[in-house]
This record gives structure tokens, sequence and C-alpha cells, in this order.
């Protein structure tokens, strides 16, 4: 046990430096917007259509004190029957084709639908057309804001938020 407490004493503390103040002041204006043009909440549905789990970590992320989702009123729901937006992230696997499609059918309209990461954007490196997956998101269901990135940053991902709920705003 010495040894590591000698190793911990040695080695200090590891961490990341805090992201540059120009990203915070990014991340306050993205709130700011997001929290005029809502005005309410904002409930999202998370599917995993066969992604590598890379983006659902950026995803989570967006949970911590930093980003504070949570604090614009924007939450994460079980049931696609009480989202007002549909997050999915991965090609979509054969297996999830249906079910991507009946979860689209149970959201309500007006929906929003953003494919996150370059995967659900473009098929990415898993998503090539095999005999396993169906490709990008847009092929099984439109899409109405795209977020590139392997995985994206949970700043990218704010912004991609913001984008899709801008649009509906404005239509």
């Amino acid at each position: 046990m010495w040894h590591v407490i000698r190793q911990m004493v040695r080695t200090g503390i590891v961490t990341e430096p805090p992201p540059a103040d120009f990203q915070r002041i990014e991340i306050a204006r993205i709130h700011d917007e997001l929290l005029g043009i809502l005005g309410r909440a904002l409930t999202i549905r998370e599917v995993d259509a066969g992604s590598c789990n890379g983006c659902e970590l950026e995803i989570h992320a967006l949970g911590n004190p930093y980003y504070n989702i949570e604090g614009l009123g924007i939450k994460f729901v079980a049931s696609p029957r009480h989202a007002d937006m549909l997050l999915v992230t991965g090609p979509v696997s054969r297996h999830m084709e249906e079910a991507l499609r009946r979860t689209l059918d149970a959201t309500p309209e007006p929906r929003i639908v953003v494919a996150v990461g370059d995967c659900g954007c473009s098929g990415g490196i898993f998503g090539a057309g095999g005999y396993a997956s169906c490709g990008r998101v847009a092929e099984v269901i439109p899409v109405d804001v795209e977020v590139p990135g392997c995985p994206p940053t949970p700043l990218a991902l704010l912004r991609g938020i913001l984008g899709a709920v801008r649009g509906k705003a404005r239509s």
C-alpha cells in the first residue's frame, strides 16, 4: 500500500486543464439562447442505433456540472412518447432499423431528429453498406440536423441542439 501512496505523491494531480475561457463564454451564450428560444423544457430521447458508444460518452458529459443541460430545462426521457427531440447515434444496424422507425412514429409532432457523430451523419467506418448496416440515419428516417465528429465534443452537441431548436423555432 505504501508504494501506491509514494507513487501518488510523486506523480501529483494529473487532470486535464479546464476548458479555455472562450469555451465558457460560448457555453454561456448557447445556454442563454436556448433558454430564450425554448422558454420551457426540451425533452430528448437518445437512440443508439448501432454505435461504438463514443458518442454516448460525450452525450453523458452534457449532464455534468460544467455543461449543465438540466439547468437549461433539457432532459433525457425514457419514452419517445414524452420526447420533443430524437438524438440518434451510430450507423443504423439492420436489427435497429424497425425499432428506429417505431421510435420516430411514437415521437409526437413537432419533433426534431438529430444525427450524432460521423457514423450517424455519413455511416462512418462501420456503415459502408455491409450486410449488417443500413448506413447513415438519414437513409432510415428523416434528419433535421447533423452533428459530425468522431465523437463530437459536448460543445458541438450543444451547438447542434441549439441549431435544431433554432430551425424548429423559425418554421
